[in-house]
């Protein structure tokens, strides 16, 4: 799921919003020690990329905020198994001059699907569902339909949850609050008002993993197939009230009653807000969470103690290790993705919406974790976030930066590179600056080189090269991922 106009100048640059919460996670108030403090401010200005060279430097919050035009963010820190902090920054809304306060709500895009896991799960627990069943045994308003592509092979709950059931749909662009809103089986079907294509096989399930939301919202229908209750209600009794995550909420569009809450999503540039504040996403277990960081961090600790065996208020110890276990895929788990870092393990999602970008991160060992949620359609900070965490935490092997040796390029090899190219649909720029070259997609990001080809950027972990025809012109360049953006002038 997962993840940019030059950057404002100095007078323009956005207000950094710069006040503390105390408010700890505890049945009281508790007021923040100087050491406290002196970590938290230790935090905020150790941001680092994901890749070490001659130029590397630390960043600060402020700085990285004006940098990705970030209006509003808002972090939690989880330690032993508690939050040690949580803190906003900058504006949930501009135009109101609306601060970000610890309570303010985000919509957690794709990060809805580790709670959808967990809502899942919950019925696997009850005995109501089985992981490695057909799931037209439990759809009843709506059926699959296998083809060709399914090789006679079945696709099971395990299937969609893991991203292995070969489906289509990586993801959905929500709609406008006075659009038509599409049912679910418009959205499974690709049926008008629906913006999004039928959810379909494109691989016979259980052999690779393909990232699909369209597969997660199917498991939307059969969990309200199999409780015969709204999907907000269920997960809401079952998986966000009895984690203490009680100011979180899956109904689409969100109840009046948050409206003062809700942050406001801004595009690229940081300028334009989204049209009607934010987009719906009737794809609810896909991508209908709205949640704060504060709440987040419960459901990160939650899993980690449930790990331990020292919590069940949803999932049995069992059934989280079954969650945090990886299924065909060596990373994706059941809602939740796995990564190795050093001797440690930890489970991690990310996620995207229109105006929306956050990223949670919690250790299967020691209690520790990080939540960082903006109001920006730009990524790149949450990662810079989380290292600095791992740093002043120590958090041993976590942050163990790829180490890169940089070259100059000729004019001659630079001038080839010049140019506009198509990027996930959009426009982007590599334009020629000072004697190096940058990347506006809108952010502006130095390119730097190890070779004549191959080259990265510090705001994003992966690596690219540049490619040619067979005439010697560069039509384009790859990802790590071999995913192509072509050049059009």
């Amino acid at each position: 799921m997962t993840l940019k106009t030059f950057p404002f100048i100095l007078s323009a640059l956005l207000f950094f919003q710069n006040s503390i919460s105390s408010k700890l996670f505890a049945q009281t108030e508790s007021p923040i020690s100087k050491e406290l403090e002196d970590k938290i401010k230790q935090v905020e200005n150790n941001l680092v990329p994901w890749v070490k060279d001659q130029d590397s430097l630390k960043f600060s919050i402020k700085d990285r905020m004006a940098k990705y035009n970030i209006n509003g963010l808002s972090i939690v820190v989880i330690k032993n198994y508690k939050i040690e902090w949580a803190k906003g920054y900058g504006w949930a809304n501009v135009e109101k001059k609306q601060p970000v306060t610890t309570k303010t709500l985000f919509q957690a895009g794709s990060i809805s699907k580790s709670l959808n896991g967990v809502g899942i799960l919950k019925l696997v627990q009850d005995k109501k569902l089985d992981l490695n069943v057909d799931i037209n045994n439990y759809l009843i308003t709506w059926k699959f339909p296998y083809d060709s592509l399914s090789k006679n092979k079945k696709i099971t709950i395990a299937n969609l949850l893991s991203h292995t059931a070969g489906l289509s749909v990586h993801g959905y662009g929500g709609y406008m609050k006075d659009e038509n809103i599409p049912s679910i089986y418009d959205i499974l079907d690709g049926r008008k008002p629906a913006n999004s294509e039928a959810v379909h096989s494109i691989y016979e399930p259980g052999k690779i993993s393909e990232y699909s939301g369209g597969g997660i919202t199917i498991s939307q229908l059969i969990l309200t197939d199999i409780t015969r209750k709204k999907y907000e209600d269920y997960m809401w009794s079952q998986v966000l009230k009895p984690m203490g995550m009680t100011q979180s909420f899956f109904n689409q569009p969100p109840p009046e009653s948050k409206k003062n809450l809700l942050a406001s999503g801004y595009l690229s540039d940081g300028k334009e807000m989204v049209e009607g504040n934010y987009n719906i996403y009737p794809e609810k277990a896909a991508a209908g969470l709205w949640t704060n960081p504060t709440d987040l961090g419960k459901y990160v600790i939650e899993t980690q103690l449930s790990l331990k065996g020292k919590s069940n208020k949803v999932l049995s110890q069992e059934i989280t290790k079954l969650r945090l276990t990886p299924y065909i895929d060596h990373e994706s788990g059941l809602g939740v993705f796995i990564k190795q870092k050093g001797d440690e393990k930890y489970f991690t999602h990310s996620g995207g919406t229109k105006g929306f970008i956050c990223e949670y991160i919690g250790s299967f060992e020691n209690g520790n974790g990080v939540v960082v949620m903006t109001n920006s359609g730009n990524p790149g900070i949450s990662t810079e976030i989380i290292n600095s965490v791992s740093i002043v935490y120590e958090w041993t092997g976590f942050y163990n930066p790829t180490i890169k040796k940089t070259i100059s390029l000729s004019d001659a090899v630079m001038q080839k590179y010049i140019g506009e190219y198509m990027w996930h649909g959009k426009s982007v720029s590599i334009l020629k600056e000072q004697n190096e070259l940058w990347l506006n997609a809108p952010v502006k990001s130095k390119l730097y080189f190890t070779s004549d080809y191959d080259f990265y950027i510090n705001e994003k972990e992966m690596d690219y090269k540049f490619i040619e025809d067979s005439n010697g012109f560069v039509n384009g360049f790859n990802d790590t991922n071999n995913i192509k953006v072509e050049k059009i002038k």
